[in-house]
């Protein structure tokens, strides 16, 4: 794995942010906990679901009027498209919409399970991508589709840590380390991860951040989760900057034993 220069800011394309935890909307009981949640969890980019929201934020019932652009920094995503074909026309309808040109990148496989259609994705990827998107693909923890991925053009490439929704945690902490140490591009492990511990571990692998969603929703206390996961997220962070101590078999005092009295 690359060796850390500094703590910093997560830079993605030509756009820098001080937090390196995204969130989502989805799930929350009504929109004034969804956005007391965001303020708590200190995310700045902030994904809504082109195909699931109101795209008129002058209507007061719709989530996008409650999500100032000066506040955040709203990132569309292709939630629920099921080919290349869809997952593209709904990336085009949120930046007609005004939201952004950039995109959450989602073309998944399977209903049952959630998974990316790696094939699809990457199709989806290059045509966006070569009309001017800023593309942020969420994916499998392959390497090899991370890495065609990021030839394709993304500007990010975002592994999933288990199943969306499922709350796993981090189940392949090899994988996402490989990835990274591979990949260029910024690095965001999406779905999956479920506790504060989670979020810390995912981010002890030097991964650049972690996007989240139905662990803060799913919570008995959404906002109070999102200001653990705030936390969490800082300090996997600086434990990576920071280097672990090595992992021995065997005990090490802490005290030398040198210069103790006979």
């Amino acid at each position: 794995m690359r060796a850390p220069k500094a703590s910093g800011e997560l830079v993605i394309a030509d756009r820098a942010f001080s937090s390196r935890l995204i969130v989502g909307t989805g799930k929350y009981a009504s929109h004034e906990q969804t956005v007391a949640a965001i303020r708590e969890s200190g995310a700045e980019m902030v994904t809504v679901a082109v195909r699931r929201v109101d795209l008129d934020s002058t209507n007061q019932d719709s989530l996008l009027a409650h999500l100032s652009p000066d506040e955040f920094f709203i990132l569309p995503n292709t939630a629920g498209c099921y080919s290349a074909e869809e997952a593209v026309r709904y990336a085009r309808l949120g930046r007609a919409a005004g939201l952004s040109d950039w995109v959450k990148l989602e073309v998944i496989g399977d209903r049952d399970t959630l998974l990316p259609d790696v094939e699809e994705l990457l199709e989806a990827t290059r045509t966006l991508v070569a009309e001017g998107f800023t593309v942020l693909p969420y994916t499998s923890d392959d390497l090899i589709t991370a890495l065609k991925l990021e030839d394709a053009g993304a500007a990010a490439v975002m592994p999933l840590a288990s199943p969306i929704g499922s709350g796993l945690g981090l189940l392949n902490p090899v994988n996402i380390r490989i990835l990274k140490s591979r990949l260029d591009v910024p690095m965001i492990v999406d779905a999956g991860v479920g506790t504060a511990s989670d979020a810390c571990l995912t981010m002890e692998q030097g991964v650049d951040g972690i996007l989240m969603n139905t662990a803060l929703a799913a919570a008995d206390d959404p906002v109070r989760m999102a200001r653990a996961m705030r936390l969490a997220v800082q300090a996997g962070r600086e434990a990576w900057l920071a280097g672990r101590m090595p992992r021995r078999e065997w005990a090490v005092p802490s005290s030398p034993d040198e210069g103790l009295p006979a």
